[in-house]
């Protein structure tokens, strides 16, 4: 009796790639409502380490636990909308030669990166049960303690920003690239 054959690396990385751009339509289409992303994020990453551990899961496994992230995760998106919307105040500000407004404007930018770097660091730990605030607490602690994995994800987000900035469609697969990312930093700090 033979033993069987063994996938190919290069098998199993595109197999990797074709379910990260998977995801991120997944991610994308949770995302519609806005609030939803960091719980489309955290759903997301939960099936990427999923199929990374060789266990089963597809759409119906990704909406449960949507659901699920989702029942105080749409507090963290309102959040980020009440961030992303302060800034782009403090950019228009800055923009009108107020005294100070390009310092705000700065400090503000560096803030909003430093919040999403923590939501995405958060929602790649997530599981089940988590609570937000505690999620949020430990990731805020590792994006200052381990800034390699934070610039990382801050590439990331440029990425996803440039892509969307190109192309508006080729984002959509890269928000799975920006999932896989994350899960990959957190699984590095561990």
């Amino acid at each position: 009796m033979s033993a069987p054959p063994v996938e190919s690396r290069r098998r199993v990385g595109f197999g990797v790639f074709a379910e990260c751009l998977l995801t991120g339509v997944w991610i994308a289409l949770a995302s519609v409502p806005v609030v939803t992303a960091p719980a489309a994020f955290a759903a997301g990453s939960r099936h990427l380490r999923r199929h990374l551990g060789q266990h089963l899961g597809g759409w119906r496994e990704f909406v449960a636990d949507l659901r699920i992230a989702a029942r105080r995760g749409w507090l963290v998106g309102l959040a980020g909308i009440a961030a992303c919307t302060a800034v782009w105040i403090d950019l228009r500000v800055a923009r009108s030669g107020l005294p100070g407004g390009q310092l705000a404007a700065a400090v503000g930018v560096f803030a909003l990166l430093a919040a999403a770097v923590t939501v995405l660091r958060a929602a790649a730990v997530w599981e089940p049960g988590a609570r937000w605030r505690p999620l949020l607490a430990a990731a805020a602690r590792r994006t200052v303690r381990a800034p390699a994995g934070s610039l990382l994800l801050v590439c990331g987000l440029a990425i996803v920003i440039l892509c969307a900035g190109f192309l508006a469609p080729l984002a959509v697969p890269v928000l799975g690239i920006l999932a896989a990312a994350a899960v990959a930093v957190e699984e590095r700090a561990r």
